[in-house]
């Protein structure tokens, strides 16, 4: 249905949100090609993703009603949720500013909506530590200017956002000549262009009013391939964010946040209110920022992205094909650079406080925690959202996608990223396979790393996939503890057996079956007894078939570790794929001192 629009001389909630959702998905469909020229401030050609991921918090809102106060504010906070990226927060605080500015108007006309815009600018620039002109903040500024002095001279909506609309496409076109960086791609700045590409969807609706083709469209996700446009230097390695709920007594505002956290980085955005906050900032060290984060409120969302893993698939990817897995797998952070791994963090928690698995909180310091604290830590599977996101991003640089995830048996990750891959491929047109590995850990690891060593190799998506099954059904995983009072606490053993098994001093030994489950495999009464009934299996396993690789994890017990090693060379002649802490999604549920041995065998 297409409804004729002759003129707005109002603007109420409805056709803001309705503005909004068309402005939305301009930018899905121009995702790729901002994600092409992001050059500024980094070079991770992420920008258009970021900015999609806000724009669908936004299109995933309920649909409001016809008060322009209770519409922007639901905006507001949709767009704050959903915001990623210096870019996306910068929009967030403006759209904050803006229904903040709006007060008690149900409706407002051309001029009251000049105002408000003028003032909301505001709160945008406030927002940014150290704002560039020449960016995306600058067209936001030109473009509200511009209808500020509109204002005066036309009533109506319609023509004002349209004409206001060729202001913005000039100030975009600006911003070429105004930085070095943009000048010498010879690009426009990637969050100004995405503003610009959502005024589009803005004036389209506004003009054609076209309901029926705008709700039909609200799961659209266009991705294609893209090119690399330039090869910066990144100065601080984590894009690192948080949404911060705030403690409204302590009556905390940005200047304080922005100023605790000032030394640790750059590219800082702090936006949001006294009950909410989302924090963006470039640093090398996300933990220490979530520390300091955590002292002024509930950290309810966090984000961690590697940019030089991004500049690095944008300008020299590896392998045609995107290998993507989870932070259970044990990989030490050398061979997921070496071979552009993308992890997907699971989440630890601690009672109301969470982490991001290797990212936010290192194994060394879940351990240090799990005796101190008085709340016994729980692990969760990334979000649905986390999966999409990570997705859309990598259809864009990659030819294909194979996901390797710890069992299926033992965690719901492998759920939520395989929907969102078929989300993401059905739109995009990419190749998208989730495989469930049947293993965590070390086991998982090794798994993960077979697939790399094939694509080095040159083998294609499809060998990998094919070969995925036979390979885990041939890694045999046997995982030693030292007590089983944490397989009682994380309820993986009940307190009864628990009890009794205490009393008789086990140190179990758990093995990872062929369905994915963990099973008991020994109960010896020590230690030593532990590791030769693991020694003595491998043994015996390997006078049959020969070993293509082995790997160990461990949560704090190096020593043992390196004694399996010993004993895995004696036997294999090989040295260990690797040797890493163990993930804290396999001590919570084993405890410290636990080793995890994984040895793949040949056919």
């Amino acid at each position: 249905m297409t409804k004729s629009v002759k003129s707005i001389t109002e603007l109420d909630g409805k056709t803001l949100y309705y503005s909004f959702l068309a402005g939305a998905q301009k930018i899905f469909e121009n995702q790729v090609l901002i994600n092409k020229i992001n050059v500024f401030p980094v070079a991770d050609a992420d920008t258009g993703t970021n900015l999609a991921s806000t724009m669908r918090s936004i299109v995933e809102s309920p649909i409001p009603t016809s008060d322009l106060r209770v519409t922007a504010a639901a905006l507001a906070d949709a767009a704050l949720t959903g915001a990623r990226g210096n870019s996306g927060i910068i929009f967030a605080q403006f759209i904050y500013g803006f229904s903040t500015e709006i007060q008690k108007h149900e409706t407002v006309s051309v001029e009251t909506f000049a105002e408000i815009l003028r003032k909301a600018v505001n709160y945008a620039y406030e927002a940014i530590a150290n704002p560039v002109e020449g960016t995306m903040i600058t067209v936001i500024r030109e473009w509200a200017e511009f209808i500020y002095i509109l204002k005066d001279s036309i009533q109506d909506f319609i023509e004002l956002l349209a004409k206001a609309y060729q202001k913005a496409l000039e100030s975009l076109q600006a911003t070429t000549g105004t930085l070095a960086v943009l000048a010498k791609s010879n690009v426009v700045d990637a969050g100004a262009k995405g503003f610009v590409v959502f005024l589009q969807g803005m004036v389209e609706f506004v003009k054609a009013g076209e309901l029926r083709k705008l709700l039909s469209g609200r799961e659209t996700v266009v991705i294609a391939d893209s090119e690399v446009v330039s090869h910066d230097v990144i100065t601080f390695r984590y894009c690192t964010e948080a949404m911060l709920l705030l403690d409204e007594k302590k009556k905390v505002d940005l200047q304080q946040i922005r100023k605790s956290i000032a030394h640790m980085g750059d590219s800082m955005v702090v936006a949001g209110s006294a009950k909410k906050m989302r924090v963006h900032i470039h640093s090398d060290h996300p933990a220490k920022v979530m520390k300091v984060l955590s002292k002024y409120g509930n950290i309810s969302f966090q984000k961690v992205d590697d940019m030089v893993m991004q500049q690095e698939i944008t300008s020299n990817a590896k392998f045609p094909v995107a290998i993507v897995t989870d932070s259970t797998c044990d990989l030490p952070q050398e061979l997921i650079e070496k071979y552009q791994i993308h992890v997907v963090p699971l989440s630890v928690h601690f009672g109301e406080t969470y982490f991001l698995d290797r990212l936010t909180i290192q194994p060394a310091q879940f351990y240090s925690m799990i005796d101190k604290s008085s709340v016994y830590p729980s692990t969760a599977q990334p979000a649905y959202k986390d999966f999409f996101n990570r997705y859309s991003y990598l259809a864009s640089h990659y030819e294909s996608i194979i996901g390797i995830h710890i069992s299926a048996g033992l965690s719901g990750t492998w759920s939520n990223s395989s929907k969102a891959s078929h989300a993401v491929a059905e739109h995009s047109g990419k190749r998208i396979n989730v495989l469930n590995s049947k293993r965590l850990s070390s086991g998982l690891g090794l798994l993960v790393y077979r697939a790399v060593k094939e694509l080095e190799n040159g083998a294609s998506h499809d060998y990998v996939v094919g070969n995925m099954e036979k390979w885990s059904q041939n890694t045999k995983m046997l995982v030693s503890a030292k007590t089983i009072k944490y397989m009682v606490k994380s309820g993986r053993v009940s307190h009864t057996k628990g009890l009794i098994g205490s009393l008789l001093n086990l140190k179990p030994v758990v093995t990872v079956n062929n369905e994915g489950k963990t099973e008991a495999f020994g109960k010896p009464f020590t230690e030593k007894g532990s590791m030769e009934l693991i020694i003595n299996k491998i043994k015996s396993m390997a006078a049959e078939k020969k070993i293509w690789g082995y790997s160990i994890s461990h949560a704090r017990n190096l020593s043992v570790a390196n004694w399996y090693a010993d004993q895995m060379r004696e036997i294999s002649g090989l040295d260990p794929v690797f040797i890493n802490d163990a993930s804290p999604v396999l001590g919570v549920n084993v405890g410290p001192g636990v080793v995890a041995l994984s040895v793949m065998f040949e056919d």
